[in-house]
């Protein structure tokens, strides 16, 4: 028999070994997973090295290129990060770690932020900030978090001590008044800690903007311009508030009148910055046309018909009812198996079972098949939901503007316009590039 005799079977093995085990298969299970998906995707980046003929009129070859390469480096770091952080989350199962945890992953994170912002996103021309600036940021970031946190877990952790054999219901009531105070608050008061929020100034696009708003009811009270050109040049729009109390928020990356790129290129031309490009001379207008940034104003409406479709659509509603349904099912979990001593056992906790210590390990390690499942659940149902977001955006007469929006939004962010179908369904909560193209294209108006 030799070694053999001294080996378990797995069956033979106590309740905590096999959990543990079990745990930590299912850990480095996704893990290959993810890993053999992303593989897949980083083949398509090595060998499409053309445009594809349906974007042949669309997207320029060097754009693609640049869109390609960049893409690539984005997948190589991911490998080697996410390598990183299956081995930390392997070896860090103890105490230490869980009593260490924010502090820690604040520490190890940062290399691998630094090199993604200040290595991969500025070898691509997205990144816009200092070396000052990142760690000032870094360092507001971590103190507000624990601002939050800290005051959040500890009333968290005394409702769940004095709440009886009903806590889970008043954890969940908690968590979800939390959850709206921090999504009504945040752009007013956390977001502008970090970034400048302007209002929309008086004009065209601002009345446009509006205008559409009212046509299909929208409770817009204000519009802003986020200066988020001073991080990255992607660009993003979003809308906030409940009730009759909803505000837009535009990157001013987003907007060509307002993009840092566009301007610097008259200034390096040595003409005056201008919003609308009267007067300036035709060189200057072909160098913007060939670099230029961003959505003209009827692109940006068409963008914003597309998020306020989300709106009216009641995508937002939905989400928030799904995120609430899997948050009082989470809880509901936790209070059937947070008595089971041999879950703290297969961490090391034969003597005591603290609660924090049991919310982590459920919530991260036990629940961790359930959520890869939601996980892919949601991502179906967000790129359905993109897709109606995009035909409401048809319905509202923007069809047209849409469609180059689309083009011009992934030119800017380097997004790559080809993927491999299984990494695509897996990973992609919008739907690719080409994909959202051919629905609206038998619907663009002349």
């Amino acid at each position: 028999m030799g070694m053999w005799a001294s080996l378990d079977p797995m069956w033979e093995m106590p309740a905590e070994k096999r959990i543990f085990g079990a745990v930590l298969l299912f850990s480095w299970t996704v893990y290959l997973w993810e890993t053999f998906l992303a593989q897949r995707q980083r083949r398509i980046y090595k060998t499409t090295t053309h445009v594809p003929m349906e974007l042949g009129q669309i997207i320029d070859s060097e754009t693609f290129e640049k869109s390609r390469l960049y893409q690539l480096d984005k997948s190589t770091f991911s490998f080697w990060s996410g390598l990183y952080s299956e081995i930390e989350g392997t070896i860090t199962q103890s105490l230490v770690f869980l009593l260490m945890a924010t502090l820690f992953s604040a520490l190890t994170g940062l290399p691998w932020s630094l090199y993604n912002t200040f290595v991969i996103e500025e070898k691509h021309g997205f990144n816009q900030q200092t070396l000052g600036f990142f760690m000032k940021d870094a360092i507001k970031k971590f103190i507000v978090t624990q601002c939050i946190l800290l005051p959040v877990s500890s009333l968290l952790l005394y409702i769940i001590k004095i709440g009886g054999d009903y806590f889970f219901i008043y954890a969940w009531l908690f968590t979800l008044a939390v959850s709206l105070v921090l999504v009504t608050i945040y752009a007013d008061y956390i977001a502008p800690l970090f970034d400048k929020f302007t209002p929309l100034p008086e004009g065209k696009l601002k009345q446009e903007i509006e205008i559409m708003a009212k046509s299909i009811d929208f409770p817009l009270t204000k519009v802003y311009v986020v200066e988020g050109s001073k991080r990255s040049s992607h660009s993003n729009a979003y809308f906030y508030g409940f009730f009759k109390n909803k505000r837009i928020v535009l990157f001013d990356t987003l907007l060509e009148e307002y993009s840092v790129l566009n301007k610097d290129i008259r200034e390096e031309s040595g003409m005056e910055p201008r919003n609308d490009g009267e007067g300036d001379s035709e060189e200057i207008k072909a160098k913007v046309k060939n670099k230029k940034q961003g959505c003209n104003n009827e692109e940006v409406l068409a963008v914003l018909g597309h998020e306020l479709g989300h709106w009216k659509l009641g995508h937002t509603v939905k989400n928030i009812i799904i995120s609430q349904m899997n948050s009082f099912l989470c809880f509901f979990l936790f209070a059937a198996l947070s008595g089971r001593k041999e879950l703290f056992a297969a961490f090391g906790f034969f003597d005591s079972q603290p609660t924090l210590i049991g919310l982590l390990i459920i919530f991260q390690f036990i629940f961790s098949p359930y959520n890869e499942v939601l996980s892919f659940c949601l991502t179906v149902l967000s790129r359905r939901f993109e897709f109606q977001a995009d035909a409401f955006a048809k319905k509202l007469g923007k069809a047209k503007d849409l469609y180059s929006a689309l083009i011009k939004l992934n030119k800017d962010n380097l997004g790559f316009p080809v993927s491999d179908w299984l990494f695509s369904m897996w990973h992609y909560s919008h739907p690719p590039l080409i994909e959202r193209l051919q629905a609206l294209k038998n619907s663009k108006q002349d």
